[in-house]
């Protein structure tokens, strides 16, 4: 399988942000974006998908933090189609079930071509810390348009906002691994009946 690593910068008048990834990595990450939570959210998906995650951003946090959120979103799912590459002989689908303590979460991915987010979490609380937890589904959006997947998001159980979004996002992490994984019985082959995705 190539090298599926990649870099992208993505610049606009409202953030500067540059990502660099390999998915064949062991989870070391450094992540700068200026929005604490939303990097220790980052970190889990590193961490907990084995992809070695640089992420930095630059992004107008003396209004709020949505840009700088939705854009990481965007520029984190480029790269993601840039290191997949044409997805010969990848899984194509993952999911993982994470717990912490009280909270569960599940998320499903397919690498389709076909952007597609099912976002199901009513968090207990509007904000995290300082955080909004509304612009975790601006994230998700702007990944999953860039990245041209499908993803199913759904906090199944949780009593504590920042248990249920650390549990999404380290489930993120295991079914991009999972999805993303090489499939030594596809080979050099595209998996879809179409034969492109």
């Amino acid at each position: 399988m190539m090298n599926r690593s990649a870099e992208v910068q993505r610049d606009t008048l409202e953030t500067r942000v540059k990502v660099r990834l390999d998915l064949d990595g062991t989870g070391e990450s450094r992540i700068r974006i200026g929005v604490p939570f939303m990097e220790h959210m980052l970190d889990q998906v590193a961490r907990h998908g084995l992809i070695d995650l640089d992420i930095e951003a630059d992004g107008d946090t003396h209004i709020d933090d949505h840009h700088t959120v939705e854009d990481v979103g965007i520029t984190l799912g480029q790269a993601l189609a840039q290191a997949l590459g044409d997805k010969k002989g990848i899984r194509r689908y993952g999911h993982a079930y994470v717990p912490l303590d009280e909270a569960l979460s599940r998320v499903v991915v397919d690498f389709s071509g076909r952007p597609g987010l099912q976002f199901h979490v009513d968090f207990v609380r509007a904000r995290i810390g300082q955080f909004d937890v509304d612009l975790f589904q601006e994230f998700f959006q702007g990944l999953v348009n860039h990245a041209a997947l499908t993803l199913h998001v759904d906090n199944l159980r949780g009593i504590n906002a920042h248990h249920q979004a650390e549990t999404v996002f380290k489930a993120l992490g295991r079914a991009l691994r999972m999805a993303a994984e090489a499939d030594p019985r596809q080979a050099d082959r595209i998996p879809s009946t179409k034969g492109a995705l």
